[in-house]
């Protein structure tokens, strides 16, 4: 029979942040199961969230931060697998900003993603008990484009980093390990989860549908395996696919080396969400008392259908 196509829209651009789905359809795994799979890379100007409620995409890849506070205002997205059991958010700072513990982002520039990318920011802030916002801000946020410039060029104390890409930019950049400090969001209890996959809940109701994503979870485990056990080739298969030529074979080995540390931890195999870790996101969001990032509990935000459907004994 024929193919069933999927689109899946990635969170960023192409790297190897993304590798096992690459890796799956390089090596036929999606066309073994049936599957005719477009990936679509993303970009600043690309909420994954906005193009799958515009009907761009099938499943995406996206934050939990993101898809709660979307989900919150009316999106109806539902985890169905979360590929990255741990964080690799980080704040980092300049030694000679005087920044040594977080008590001293107080007063402090701090740069921040935004475009949903901001939410797991906010909730640490909450929970320090900082607000970021009005007349007297106890700390100043910049509006951090996806570069490291801002640390660079010392117009930031700290900036976002994530531990396989902006971390490494700068190391790249000549900074030494020495001169920088770094915060790990895993490190101070506010970690929240990254890369999962989301599809929309009334598309969840059909069956056809869910058997597809079941078809395209397996195959895309598959690829999660195959290039952590292979970094090299899924390196080669992700400089392969960058059209847009952007990126090197230096910084995506490491890349990938740090992103194979994110995604084992669940006793049932990869993808699997833990409730636990669903919750501790859910905490970490609702913990500011004046500024929330979601202001109630989410229900039904996640679901194992798709998961038992893929991996069912």
């Amino acid at each position: 029979r024929a193919a069933d196509p999927l689109t899946l829209q990635l969170k960023w651009v192409t790297q190897a942040q993304f590798a096992g789905y690459y890796v799956a359809k390089a090596k036929g795994f999606y066309t073994a199961a049936g599957l005719d799979v477009t990936i679509k890379p993303g970009g600043p100007d690309i909420n994954p969230s906005q193009v799958i409620a515009g009907g761009g995409a099938d499943v995406v890849v996206d934050w939990m931060p993101s898809a709660l506070a979307t989900r919150e205002k009316g999106v109806p997205l539902v985890n169905i697998a979360q590929v990255f059991q741990k964080s690799g958010m980080e704040l980092t700072c300049r030694r000679d900003s005087g920044v040594r513990t977080p008590a001293d982002f107080k007063g402090k520039t701090l740069g921040v993603w935004f475009s949903g990318n901001e939410y797991p920011f906010l909730g640490w802030m909450a929970k320090l008990g900082y607000n970021w916002s009005g007349p007297n801000p106890d700390v100043h946020v910049l509006k951090q484009g996806f570069n490291v410039d801002p640390l660079l060029q010392k117009q930031a104390a700290c900036i976002s980093t994530m531990t396989y890409n902006e971390y490494w930019q700068l190391i790249e950049a000549g900074m030494k390990p020495e001169q920088l400090i770094v915060f790990k969001y895993s490190d101070e209890g506010v970690a929240t989860l990254e890369d999962g996959l989301y599809a929309t809940e009334p598309k969840l109701k059909d069956p056809a549908f869910v058997d597809k994503l079941a078809r395209f979870l397996k195959a895309s485990m598959q690829g999660w395996n195959y290039a952590i056990e292979h970094q090299p080739e899924a390196v080669k298969i992700v400089l392969e696919n960058d059209t847009a030529g952007v990126q090197t074979e230096g910084h995506q080995t490491t890349q990938m080396g740090e992103i194979a540390k994110l995604i084992p931890g669940s006793s049932h195999g990869i993808g699997y969400l833990e409730p636990a870790a669903f919750d501790h996101t859910a905490d970490i969001l609702l913990s500011g008392k004046s500024e929330p990032v979601i202001s109630k509990r989410p229900e039904g935000a996640w679901s194992h259908a798709v998961w038992d459907k893929a991996f069912a004994k």
